[in-house]
């Protein structure tokens, strides 16, 4: 699997010919295209487009959507994905770290997660507290300042590299928990 970042909030996940964009800020082409707020109509065309809660199954890509709270109390949708055998957990624009119980029993086992980190959403300290009680393998933050970005670093209390793209696969992420990585925007 690859992971790219593409800033704000999107990013591209392949894996062979399949290939997933959670919220494209521009035009991108993908298999299936997932959007946590409003949906940005350039990406429209997009392969299979799903904007909220709910349960979907496309080409072995498994995933729910559940509500949550983003900036200014707008409707936020955290994302769970199953694909080639990894759960993904995108947090997507929420703003409010008090999810529902339906919504935290669901999130377990969660190989990568996704989450944001600014004035915005979740401030550095709170996103890493809910990060690492969710207890994924891997951190993604995403939406960040260099400041906020430093901030969340500190909290991890470890020191990261930024990459230029993710690859993993699950053996990959075996005794990892809570490992921070930093990608750089494409």
């Amino acid at each position: 699997m690859v992971i790219t970042y593409h800033g704000a909030e999107c990013f591209k996940i392949s894996q062979g010919d399949l290939s997933l964009v959670l919220n494209p800020q521009s035009k991108m082409s993908a298999d299936i295209t997932l959007f946590t707020t409003s949906r940005n109509e350039v990406a429209e065309k997009s392969g299979f487009v799903i904007d909220g809660p709910g349960e979907y199954e496309i080409k072995d890509v498994f995933i729910k959507g559940f509500l949550s709270e983003g900036p200014a109390k707008k409707t936020n949708t955290i994302y769970l994905i199953s694909f080639e055998g990894l759960n993904l957990c995108f947090l997507g624009a929420l703003a409010n770290p008090d999810l529902s119980t339906e919504t935290l029993e669901s999130i377990e086992d969660v190989d990568i997660l996704f989450t944001p980190v600014s004035k915005d959403t979740l401030d550095p300290a709170t996103a890493y507290k809910l990060a690492v009680s969710l207890e994924p393998s891997v951190i993604i933050p995403m939406y960040y300042t260099k400041e906020t970005e430093a901030q969340f670093i500190k909290e991890g209390g470890t020191k990261v590299e930024p990459l230029e793209k993710f690859v993993v696969k699950k053996k990959d992420l075996e005794g990892r928990e809570a490992d921070i990585v930093i990608l750089k925007e494409e």
